[in-house]
């Protein structure tokens, strides 16, 4: 079953390895860990419910606190420790499009809120909705889930929006297709959730981010439906699925997405290589991009990120005569790991495996080409949020960031951004780890993804202001190098008030039209994206 306190299933439980627990003691010092609430005790703590009545509202207390947050830093803190700041009133199950349309009708008579919720996987604030004096709604698509209609000839594939990764995957491989959109959250996530978030799947190389997947869909919003046709290019004004990208809730709610797809391919392959250092490291992948040489993937971990995911991965003893080949290799401890993926007919993986090895010993490649840590990779690829759970259990607090940012850009970027956040708790004499890939390449530029680890407070107050700070620094250092507040994982709450520095006012201003147009009375989502009349959840009391 899921749990309703973190991620994923409680079936699978994640251990930190003998390594894990010694460098967490090595570089945090002694951690103890807060207590948890259970769920009865949160359960205690839920308020009546002021909802209207409406046939398809669940107003028990465990579904509200099961649909109440996200995956944010904040709303794992409010999770674990049962103290929500808002739970909503109801949770409405609707199974089509028409029930939706109906319940919009009801929000405006009976003067609701409406929260869409997809899978629950936000990281950003999208579902913790600000106390309100009017009832809140949590609109969950859960049963919107099955393969509505499939245009062969076309290979457009239409589905309700609630469908979540696997199901969408198992359904498309049926009948011999993939949509290859695969992100960390694939196994929760949804394919309305990926489209309202711009997401970007680990395989974007191949199969491109969602924006090159989403040909069209039905939005219903408080001022009707709109329609949006598949149609495979179109010079008849502004596209109106950008309307949708990213829009994260705030228009109206997606209820069928349709989807460009691909047939599977006849063999795919994963393998990781070992460059000298960081530079030579990204000159590599940022040549086989501008290259246009085809790979499926690229991700490229700085030496920090590459000795911590050997120790967890290779056994001790063959990471062992493994360190002796480094050496022979002449790799030091500025070594970086760089595994990429191949994917298509057996002829052209390895045509392209030929060429992209060209450019890696062109820029320093040691020839250290290994497949069993490219298949680790492909084996852990969605585990490492799991990893939270025992972190969590031995002390420590654990998030992300990510950005997005030109070539020229990032690299001096790259060069303070770890700096910044390690010394982010300098002052209070607490110390933060952090390490940083890149994942998503583009011949313009890169994602860079940096996870952080810290010590939790003596209590949950103290580690929601510890990760505020560190929040903050990471934000601003983003804003101050031309990134994007966010790469692939939305804006919601949490980067609302990062948004103008990318957006403008002009832009901003545009976009508090947009809302205002299909919303009116402003009943969809408050708060995410424009973060003009909240108080910014970052931002250190």
């Amino acid at each position: 079953m899921r749990r309703w306190n973190g991620w994923g299933d409680d079936t699978h439980q994640a251990e930190l390895a003998d390594f894990a627990k010694a460098l967490i003691a090595e570089l945090l010092g002694e951690t103890k860990p807060l207590p948890d609430a259970s769920l009865q005790e949160a359960l205690e703590r839920v308020p009546p419910s002021r909802a209207p009545d409406h046939p398809l509202l669940d107003t028990s207390s465990e579904t509200r606190i099961r649909h109440a947050a996200g995956q944010s830093f904040p709303d794992w803190l409010q999770m674990r420790s049962g103290a929500f700041e808002n739970i909503p009133d109801a949770v409405a199950f609707p199974e089509t499009s028409q029930q939706v349309r109906d319940l919009m009708v009801w929000a405006a008579e009976q003067d609701v809120i409406l929260v869409p919720y997809g899978g629950g996987t936000s990281v950003a604030g999208h579902l913790a909705c600000p106390v309100s004096e009017k009832p809140q709604i949590t609109v969950a698509l859960t049963r919107m889930n099955r393969l509505l209609d499939f245009d062969r000839e076309s290979q457009i594939a239409t589905f309700g929006a609630g469908v979540r990764g696997p199901d969408l995957e198992a359904q498309l491989a049926a009948i011999g297709y993939t949509l290859g959109h695969f992100p960390q959250s694939f196994e929760l996530s949804t394919a309305g959730g990926w489209v309202v978030t711009r997401s970007s799947g680990q395989q974007s190389l191949r199969y491109g981010r969602i924006e090159q997947l989403f040909a069209g869909g039905s939005l219903e919003t408080p001022k009707g439906t709109l329609e949006i046709p598949s149609l495979p290019a179109s010079s008849a004004g502004p596209d109106l699925r950008e309307m949708v990208l990213g829009s994260e809730g705030t228009l109206g709610i997606l209820t069928e997405v349709k989807l460009r797809v691909t047939p599977l391919a006849e063999t795919e392959q994963f393998y990781t290589v070992f460059m000298p250092d960081w530079e030579s490291g990204v000159a590599a992948i940022q040549a086989i991009t501008q290259g246009r040489i085809p790979l499926s993937m690229m991700r490229l971990s700085n030496a920090t990120e590459t000795d911590v995911s050997l120790k967890l991965a290779v056994p001790e003893k063959k990471l062992s005569k493994l360190n002796m080949l480094f050496k022979l290799k002449g790799l030091t401890d500025q070594k970086c790991m760089l595994t990429f993926g191949l994917t298509g007919s057996k002829k052209q993986v390895a045509a392209n495996q030929k060429l992209a090895t060209i450019y890696l010993k062109q820029h320093g490649a040691k020839r250290i080409l290994s497949k069993m840590l490219g298949d680790k990779w492909k084996e852990g690829r969605f585990k490492g949020p799991y990893l939270r759970h025992p972190l969590w259990e031995h002390g420590v607090g654990v998030d992300t960031f990510e950005t997005a940012m030109d070539w020229s850009a990032l690299r001096p970027y790259i060069n303070v951004i770890e700096q910044k956040v390690t010394s982010a708790l300098k002052k209070q004499g607490i110390p933060v780890f952090a390490f940083t890939h890149l994942s998503h390449v583009y011949p313009q530029g890169s994602s860079a993804y940096t996870t952080y680890l810290f010590p939790v407070a003596s209590t949950y107050e103290e580690t929601l202001e510890r990760w505020k700070i560190i929040k903050k620094v990471a934000s601003e250092t983003v804003v101050a190098h031309g990134g994007t507040i966010s790469h692939q994982h939305g804006v919601g709450r949490d980067h609302a008030p990062y948004l103008p520095a990318e957006k403008g006012e002009l832009g901003m201003s545009a976009l508090k039209a947009l809302s205002k147009n299909f919303d009116p009375d402003q009943r969809m989502n408050p708060g995410v994206l424009i973060a003009s009349e909240m108080a910014s959840s970052t931002e250190p009391a």
